[in-house]
């Protein structure tokens, strides 16, 4: 495997609707992807095969899991075990998220 870096927080512009996703990084089947929302997120619901965990970073988001109404902000973090239905309700413009896929054995 080789040494890879970079930086979260260089200056990257939000989408101007939905979000952006970017993998940072990838060690066994284990993904770590960088989110960044427009204040215009999709409202499509996530069930996803994976377990997810998710830190909103800076901003401000509200979500919806499995029935239940989550305001987060920076500093908040949320374990979504495998097929948890979720989806983004409210980003503030900018939100910056990461998410690490872990899938299930």
């Amino acid at each position: 495997m080789a040494i890879t870096r970079g930086n979260l927080f260089v200056a990257r512009e939000p989408p101007l609707t939905g979000e952006r996703f970017e993998t940072v990084a990838s060690v066994s089947s284990v993904r770590i992807e960088q989110i960044v929302s427009s204040s215009s997120p999709d409202l499509a619901p996530y069930d996803q095969p994976q377990d997810e965990w998710v830190v909103l970073l800076t901003g401000d988001a509200t979500l919806e899991v499995a029935g239940e109404r989550l305001e987060l902000c920076a500093g908040d973090h949320v374990l979504l075990p495998a097929h948890t239905p979720h989806r983004v309700l409210r980003t503030s413009h900018g939100a910056h998220w990461l998410a690490v896929h872990v899938p299930r054995s």
